[in-house]
């Protein structure tokens, strides 16, 4: 399904590591310059968009390690 599986991988890395540490860090009151955007929308949907980047963070992570190649083990 992928054609770089490396590169997936990290993106998904980077996003949910971008999510996560902006939960956390919001918790305390800092921000990370780069996502103060997000915070214009309002509290709730900030954080509904910081879990939703963690999460599509982890589908990708998934995704890209998963082998699609329709082969299955014999039982």
């Amino acid at each position: 399904m992928f054609k770089n599986k490396a590169l997936f991988t990290l993106v998904g890395f980077l996003l949910t590591g971008m999510g996560f540490s902006a939960v956390v860090l919001s918790l305390v009151g800092a921000r990370l310059t780069f996502l103060r955007w997000i915070d214009g929308f309002g509290a709730l949907p900030a954080f509904v968009i910081k879990l939703l980047m963690i999460i599509v963070g982890i589908v990708i992570i998934y995704l890209s390690r998963s082998d699609f190649s329709g082969e299955e083990e014999p039982v």
